[in-house]
This record gives structure tokens, C-alpha cells and sequence, in this order.
């Protein structure tokens, strides 16, 4: 995992004071070693602006992000609100008021700014939600090693906006996770950009200078950062082989039993996610009811009743009533089933010893 402490090591950090216009710049020589792009260039150094003063999470991770690719690898971050040094920057984000990608502008406070990141997703984007957009994909790429057209590449590329980026943009553009006109029932100051927001300078601290500023959103670009990255790896190494995992489970539903509604994971990993979504995009029908699968721990069989929904405990079909809440020898009695284990009380998950008990379970919810 790449924590704060980490990413600081991997940087080495040089401040320039300007002045004229008192502002700064962050330059930072060295780049995370997963999104290395190879020999060192003889280039100068790009220049990417965002402004100063007290600052949000959506910058800092902007920041952090467009130096991954190699635009504008290793570029300086020069913070500052004035227009005469903004208009010399190569890129400027989260201040300006312009929108412009062929321009490398990404600001999104402006009047009349409804930019969304598309493929079904409609959260107004945030200065790091429109990087993203534009960069994500080449960002993507070079985790996974592969060319941006690869559909691997396509399939994270949406799967890391859906749960890490899109929170991003909701939280900064102040939208609601609920419709509702009720007060949130508790606070809940944990979240990435509550974090960042804390690495704002207290206005009991006596040095107030740039410096300390400075310094404040280099360890907010790392935090972000560290987060954003580690998620991005998460997708590549397990979400992604889950999901082909998933995929060729459910396309063998009609060798498990005729119904197609029970399924078998030959290799456990998370599938509920997956399951919802191949589900759509294969046209499964009927839907899945029972997922099959064997405890690491125990070695015993588990089969689970599968949710209406992601958010949701209901089952689609729970497993029978006659069952829940017994165990051992009652259960298999009742049921009629060999080596029963256990029936949980709301009939959302039950166990047997073995794949054939279990398979005959999952086969008697379905017809009780």
C-alpha cells in the first residue's frame, strides 16, 4: 500500500518563493515508480497552476494525477490566482474560470459549467474529475501495460470513476449521496476529502507563510494520490480477475442445473458487484438466485441467496423457511439433504459439507 510517508520518500521537494506575484511552485523530481515512463527527458519542465490559499481535495488529486502521464510528467505546480501568471502555465486547473481541454484549462466553477464524465454517469465533474476524463485512460494504461484501446483498459477506466472518482466530484460540487431533505443522521468526517481538507494550515498555527502552505498540499497530493493509485492497483490485480472469474461461472449456469439460476465460483473472489453488472450486460435470464461456493476456512460448501440489489439485504429467493435457524443433523433431517451445516435466520446464506449437499440445497430453495 503506498501511505502518505511512502509517496513523500519517492519525491524530492524544491520551493520557489516568486515575489512579484506571491505566489509558489512545488517542483518534484521524481515520479511513483509504477508509472515510470522510462529515460529522462531533456525537455523543460512543464508548468500546471492551480490556486493558493486554503485548498480541496479535487486539486490536490488533479495534480497528482496529470503528472502521471507524459505530457506533463514531473511538471511544476505552481499555485497562484493571478491571471498574468496562470495565462503563462501549460496547464491550469480548478481556477480561471475556463473550461477547455484543448487548451488544458479544467476549471469548473464558471456560470454555465455541466461537464459530466458520461457513460451513464451524470455527477457534475470536479477539477480532478475532468483530468480523469481526459488522462484516465492513458493513466490506466500504463498500470495495466497495455495499449489505451485494450478493453481491459476500458473496463477500469470506468470501473475507478464509479468507486473512487465520482465521490471526488460529488463531495466538491456539494451534491447530496441521498435525495432527501431530512439531516444526515451522523457526521461522517473520514472520507478522502474530509482528510485532505484537514492538511489545510490551522488558523492557530503562527507560521502562516506560503511555505507552510506549500508544504501542507505537497502532503495532500500525497495522500490523494497514495489513495487514488492504490485503488487503480486494487482494480488491476483482484476486481478485474474477479470479474473474468464471474463471467465464465455464469456462462456455465446451464451445466450446474437446467434452471440456470444457480451458480458455481470454482475459485472463490468478490462477485456480487460483478454478478449485478455481467448480468445486465450478458441479458442473463432468469437471474441468478444461489451462488455456490467454498469456505477457504472450514472446507465447507457455502450456498448464498444472492441480493435484489448491490445495496440491499433482501434475497431474490431467500432459502426456505423450514430451514433458517436450524443446523447439523435437525437441518439435514428436515431438509432431507446430507450433511446440512447451517441455515442462517433471514435464509440468505446456508451451508453443507459437501458440493453435492449444497448444490441439493440450492436446487430444494428453488422449489420450495
Amino acid at each position: 500500500m503506498l501511505t502518505v510517508a511512502r509517496l513523500l520518500n519517492h519525491h524530492r521537494l524544491f520551493v520557489s518563493l516568486t515575489p512579484k506575484h506571491s505566489h509558489f511552485s512545488l517542483m518534484v523530481k521524481s515520479r511513483v515508480s509504477t508509472f515510470s515512463t522510462g529515460s529522462p527527458t531533456t525537455a523543460p519542465l512543464k508548468r500546471v497552476g492551480t490556486h493558493n490559499g486554503s485548498f480541496h481535495c479535487d486539486e490536490a488529486l488533479g495534480c497528482f494525477m496529470i503528472r502521471l502521464t507524459d505530457k506533463f510528467a514531473s511538471a511544476e505546480i505552481v499555485r497562484t490566482r493571478d491571471p498574468q501568471v496562470l495565462e503563462t502555465l501549460d496547464a491550469v486547473l480548478d481556477v480561471g474560470g475556463v473550461y477547455d481541454p484543448s487548451r488544458d484549462l479544467y476549471d469548473h466553477h464558471q456560470k454555465g459549467f455541466t461537464e459530466v464524465f458520461g457513460h451513464g454517469f451524470n455527477t457534475k465533474l470536479s477539477s480532478a474529475g475532468l483530468v480523469y476524463k481526459h488522462f484516465g485512460l492513458e493513466i490506466i494504461a500504463k498500470e495495466l501495460q497495455r495499449n489505451e484501446g485494450h478493453p481491459d483498459v476500458h473496463r477500469l477506466f470506468l470501473a475507478v470513476y464509479k468507486s473512487f472518482m465520482e465521490a471526488i466530484d460529488a463531495v466538491d460540487n456539494g451534491i447530496n449521496q441521498y435525495d432527501t431533505d431530512q439531516p444526515p443522521r451522523y457526521v461522517n468526517n473520514t472520507h478522502l476529502s474530509s482528510r485532505v481538507g484537514r492538511f489545510n494550515l490551522d488558523w492557530t498555527d503562527p507560521d502562516q507563510s506560503a511555505e507552510k502552505e506549500n508544504e501542507a498540499f505537497q502532503r495532500a497530493m500525497a495522500l490523494a494520490g497514495s489513495e487514488f493509485l492504490d485503488n487503480v492497483q486494487f482494480h488491476a490485480k483482484s476486481w478485474l480477475p474477479a470479474r473474468s472469474i464471474v463471467m465464465e461461472s455464469l456462462a456455465g449456469t446451464r451445466h450446474i442445473d437446467p434452471s440456470g439460476e444457480i451458480m458455481v465460483l470454482t475459485t472463490f473472489c468478490p462477485w456480487k458487484l460483478h454478478l449485478f453488472e455481467l448480468e445486465q450486460e450478458m441479458k442473463i435470464d432468469p437471474l441468478i438466485k444461489y451462488v455456490l461456493y467454498q469456505d477457504d476456512r472450514s472446507k465447507h460448501w457455502r450456498v448464498q441467496a444472492v441480493a435484489v440489489s448491490p445495496d440491499r439485504f433482501e434475497s431474490r429467493k431467500p432459502l426456505p423457511s423450514q430451514w433458517r435457524g436450524l443446523r447439523d443433523d435437525e437441518l439435514s433431517k428436515e431438509a432431507g439433504i446430507p450433511g446440512c451445516v447451517f441455515v442462517h435466520m433471514s435464509g440468505f446464506i446456508g451451508g453443507n459439507q459437501s458440493y453435492e449437499g449444497a448444490l441439493a440445497m440450492a436446487r430444494g430453495g428453488l422449489k420450495l
